[in-house]
């Protein structure tokens, strides 16, 4: 399923750029989009593709199959060579980012109407965010939202979650429900691997707790001093 914005039909692509590092712009901003999607077989008619480079899969090497099904607008690191008439092109010095600025503007920065609070750390999290979650929602009686690596809680609804801290766009689209629903406080699990790849960038945090550092995940973040960056970019 793709993402389609529930406040609107559809956006302008100018409006949806805000916030978005633009190198280079090939077509027209002045055009409705109507849905945003970082992975092809999502994409659909008149949507906007977000090509990003991965460490097993190149976004942009499916820039032609989120054309084929009918993507009007690419955001994009690298402008391709052969470009399809009427298909507008955005260069971005990266991707990642700017699908976190996307998804905020695409849901109209839902975060900002939240009182956030990210948790980050090797261990605990889903401990901490849970318990936090549970405090303030059943002895304070507020309503809370979450999202942890076990599920995602808005309001009275719950649903599973697919990752620790889920991609930009369906943390957005969650804490846009929350918000639809009456929540004022959403707890949320941050992970380092998030932080790095700006899965979390456009999320107003009100409040970042810190549970601890141990060594795991150095295949990814490589030594600790990685990793401890990696952490720190909550607190920045």
């Amino acid at each position: 399923m793709f993402h389609r914005n529930p406040l609107a039909a559809m956006k302008l692509l100018k409006d949806l750029l805000y916030g978005v590092r633009i190198k280079d712009i090939v077509g027209n901003t002045q055009i409705a989009i109507e849905s945003v999607c970082y992975d092809s077989r999502k994409s659909a008619k008149n949507a906007l593709f977000v090509a990003i480079p991965g460490t097993q899969v190149d976004g942009h090497e499916y820039i032609e199959t989120a054309l084929d099904s009918g993507a009007i607008a690419v955001v994009c690191e690298h402008i391709p060579t052969h470009r399809r008439e009427g298909i507008h092109y955005i260069q971005t010095s990266d991707s990642a980012f700017a699908l976190s600025a996307i998804a905020a503007n695409w849901f109209e920065n839902p975060s900002e109407q939240l009182k956030v609070v990210g948790v980050t750390g090797t261990n605990g999290k889903t401990t901490v965010a849970t318990l936090l979650h549970t405090l303030l929602s059943e002895l304070e009686g507020e309503k809370c939202g979450l999202l942890s690596t076990i599920n995602v809680k808005m309001g009275r609804e719950t649903v599973p979650a697919t990752h620790t801290t889920p991609d930009a766009l369906a943390i957005h689209g969650h804490m846009r429900a929350m918000v639809d629903t009456g929540v004022k406080y959403c707890f949320m699990e941050v992970s380092s691997h998030a932080l790095v790849q700006h899965r979390a960038a456009h999320v107003d945090f009100d409040i970042a707790v810190f549970t601890n550092i141990t060594r795991d995940h150095l295949d990814y973040h490589r030594d600790m001093n990685g990793y401890i960056a990696a952490k720190k970019i909550l607190f920045d």
